[in-house]
């Protein structure tokens, strides 16, 4: 039987689990439905999870030579978004305001089957498979799994982590070296100036006014400061200020995210959240205003390592069976991925879902964001091809691994 006739046979299956999951959504760190469920179906294939990060499952599929092969990460995973479900079909969420709206509930389903496809074939398998469903990605999550162990005892050599993607068409595969989703940046600004009478704004300082210059100011930042080949995006997104119509504040608080496409640490020139505080800086002291700068990186920049990427395009070929729809394809948004892959080599691969006939290309953390299915098949044989040549390269020495 080949592997993707198992794949097919367990589609129902899997189906059945990302729509439970669907149904029964939970926040980061709340989680505990969603690892209940993971944990039985580990358990009955043999395999022994545990728990980390409270809501967090390992667990480590052991070949037949793992006390000398190398260990390979394959990562879901699991937390929702608090967001109202606008779908409206039969497994939409049973909890208020609480959505699965970035496909994490595939994401978990998929493994899931690779797991039970590799379980089937570990005698064959030279090495350790270790499966980790990690709680709140959205909030970065995978430091407190990688603080408790999550890479260690053994140590891991490479990992692998698949992403469902409404931006590309469904039947693609986006597979790219190098910076493949932003870091983010989160700042708090507070402009304070000297509150006043509208009618005599003379003898106030304006910080109302000085953020307004701010905001303009601030965009050289992203097209004259860093370079166009580094992408990178500076949003305002949100401003607070007042009590009154005609009182001059004393102060505006100004948050947004800063996002890029590089790491700064290797690029000292280049540094988006030092530049913001040099032009708010400045902006401050052509209006005789004073601040106070904050930010904060809830994600690194997820660098995906050549050779893993390899293996990806690779396995994807032979998958897909037209290379055209294998794409290059970088995101702005931001994923805690980063990280594994800043510790171990590492890919972040996207697995297109986009079909506009049945409504999934609708962006993420959309409430009427949805998955194409069919696709998810291709995701687990991907995980599963692209595992067991990963081995095959470490064991033989092939492809730089």
């Amino acid at each position: 039987m080949t592997i993707r006739t198992e794949v097919l046979q367990l589609k129902d299956e899997m189906i059945g689990i990302r729509r439970d999951l669907h149904a029964h959504p939970e926040l980061g760190f709340e989680e505990y439905r969603t690892a209940q469920v993971i944990e039985n179906q580990l358990r009955s294939l043999g395999l022994e999870p545990r728990r980390m990060a409270g809501t967090g499952v390992v667990a480590d599929l052991v070949g037949g030579a793992a006390d000398s092969g190398p260990v390979l990460l394959l990562r879901a995973d699991i937390d929702a978004l608090p967001i109202q479900e606008a779908n409206d079909v039969p497994y939409r969420s049973q909890n208020d305001g609480v959505m699965h709206a970035c496909g994490h509930d595939a994401h978990t389903a998929m493994l899931l089957s690779a797991a039970q496809v590799l379980v089937a074939m570990k005698d064959d398998i030279p090495g350790r498979i270790r499966f980790l469903f990690q709680p709140n990605e959205e909030v970065a999550g995978a430091e407190q799994m990688v603080a408790e162990g999550a890479l260690e005892n053994p140590p891991v050599d490479a990992a692998l982590g698949l992403h469902i993607w409404t931006p590309l068409p469904s039947g693609t595969i986006g597979a790219t070296v190098g910076g493949v989703m932003s870091a983010m940046d989160v700042f708090h600004i507070v402009i304070k100036g000297k509150g006043g009478h509208t009618g005599y704004p003379d003898s106030a300082i304006d910080p109302v006014i000085a953020v307004a210059d701010l905001i303009q100011t601030a965009q050289r930042l992203q097209t004259r400061d860093i370079s166009l080949l580094k992408p990178t995006a500076l949003v305002f997104s949100k401003i607070e200020a007042g009590t009154k119509n005609n009182i001059i504040p004393d102060e505006v608080v100004v948050e947004g995210t800063l996002r890029y496409l590089f790491d700064p640490k290797l690029d000292g020139d280049e540094d988006p959240p030092k530049r913001l505080e040099e032009i708010v800086a400045g902006v401050c002291a052509v209006h005789r205003c004073t601040y106070d700068y904050t930010v904060e990186q809830e994600n690194e920049v997820v660098v995906n390592a050549p050779e893993m990427v390899k293996l990806v395009r690779e396995t994807a070929a032979e998958i897909l069976g037209d290379e055209k729809q294998i794409v290059e394809h970088r995101s702005m948004a931001g994923e805690d991925f980063a990280a594994y892959a800043r510790r171990v080599p590492a890919a972040f691969v996207f697995l297109g879902t986009g079909n506009p006939e049945i409504g999934t290309d609708n962006p993420h953390h959309n409430p009427h964001f949805n998955v194409d299915e069919d696709t998810m098949p291709t995701g687990v044989e991907l995980l599963v091809r692209t595992a067991l040549r990963f081995f095959e390269k470490k064991t033989s020495g092939k492809g730089g691994l």
